[in-house]
């Protein structure tokens, strides 16, 4: 199934391996301010945005943690579960009141290590979102902290 890259999971996965993911999905709630995960850290989890937005930034030495996108409704929340070794290459910090679906990373990682069909579908649709986070961070960054900026429009 052909997705959008930023499509969430309702469009970007088959019914039947949606389905199967939200038989474990736990509902849980952040309020304003809340840290859910650093750069660095273990990353054992993920999540689904119900209502609510989500930065994710990037610690830059000397400065301010540069804010690369804000996350809201359907979107996924982390990519880094997914690949060895399992640490967060961001930063994430609930902008507003966040209600999502959380999954635990290792029952996932091992769902789709035992249907080879449900692991390709997990495995493209994060593969498209991290290439779209990679692309939003390098215009981000050059934004920032380049002379002239990305030069791009997006």
């Amino acid at each position: 199934m052909n997705a959008p890259a930023t499509a969430g999971m309702l469009q970007a996965l088959p019914t039947e391996h949606r389905q199967r993911l939200m038989r474990f999905a736990r509902e849980v709630s952040f309020p304003q301010g809340t840290r859910l995960f650093e750069e660095g850290r273990r990353a054992d989890r993920f999540w689904i945005i119900r209502t609510g937005t989500v930065a994710l930034d990037m610690h830059v030495p000397g400065r301010r943690a540069a804010v690369i996108e804000t996350l809201g409704h359907n979107e996924l929340i982390g990519w880094s579960w997914l690949f060895a070794p399992h640490t967060w290459h961001l930063g994430a910090e609930a902008t507003s009141p966040v209600r999502a679906y959380e999954f635990d990373a290792t029952v996932i990682r091992s769902m789709c290590k035992d249907d080879p069909a449900l692991g390709a579908s997990v495995a493209q649709w994060v593969g498209d979102v991290l290439a779209h986070r990679l692309r939003s961070a390098r215009t981000r960054l050059l934004d920032l902290y380049a002379p002239y900026g990305s030069g791009s429009l997006l």
